[in-house]
């Protein structure tokens, strides 16, 4: 008898990680990016008008970007995570407010937001022995077992719980006027995504002891 989540018949197994791993990261990091080009290219001149219009034209294009992300995933992977769908109702929401208010504190606000809730859940759901990152990334990791699945689930916890303690303490030094929303930005695209990179590489070992399945072409 196999096992099966509550609420539901077993998903359709993902396919390998690979063949669409291209996919995930233009997906996961595509928006941003587009953010980042629009703001850059866009925030020309002096003063803090020019850096909040540059800003604004960013949020909406960051805004549009979320939303094609959602639709290429659906149409592509035929789902669109729970994490995706989060992402994007706070990206959409917070870039409103960005727009409304003409505010860039909405734009830095958001990622510390992300990352806490991401970390309750994982946290919360590992202390009661519900691998919540399983149910978030739909079993995209095949084989895993469960005490994989709850480790992963502790250290990813772990990990956006120190992503948002750090986008606080920028936060805090960018009201203070004593760090630049540029040098925020530039970290926040570059130095956390490459961040990210090197934490799911420590996970690997994880994954593999804890059940991963590896394609065929990777064992020959």
């Amino acid at each position: 008898m196999t096992d099966q989540l509550p609420g539901g018949p077993e998903p359709i197994p993902a396919p390998p990680p690979a063949k669409h791993g291209w996919l995930n990261f233009a997906i996961d990091f595509g928006p941003l990016l587009v953010f980042f080009l629009v703001y850059k290219f866009t925030s020309g001149g002096s003063g803090a008008f020019a850096a909040t219009a540059g800003a604004i034209k960013g949020t909406l294009a960051f805004m549009a970007a979320i939303v094609v992300a959602m639709a290429v995933s659906k149409w592509k992977l035929g789902k669109i995570s729970p994490m995706l769908w989060m992402s994007g109702v706070l990206v959409i929401g917070f870039g409103a407010l960005t727009v409304w208010f003409h505010d860039e504190r909405f734009i830095v606000m958001k990622p510390t937001i992300i990352y806490a809730a991401f970390a309750i859940l994982l946290l919360g759901g590992w202390a009661l022995g519900k691998p919540m990152l399983k149910y978030l990334l739909q079993s995209a990791l095949e084989g895993m077992t469960e005490r994989g699945w709850l480790l992963l689930s502790r250290n990813w916890g772990l990990f956006f719980a120190v992503l948002g303690i750090a986008n606080h303490v920028m936060y805090e030094l960018i009201e203070a006027q004593r760090m630049s929303f540029d040098l925020w930005l530039t970290i926040k695209v570059w130095g956390v995504t490459a961040l990210s990179f090197l934490f799911t590489l420590t996970q690997v070992p994880v994954m593999l002891k804890n059940g991963l399945a590896v394609p065929e072409e990777a064992e020959g």
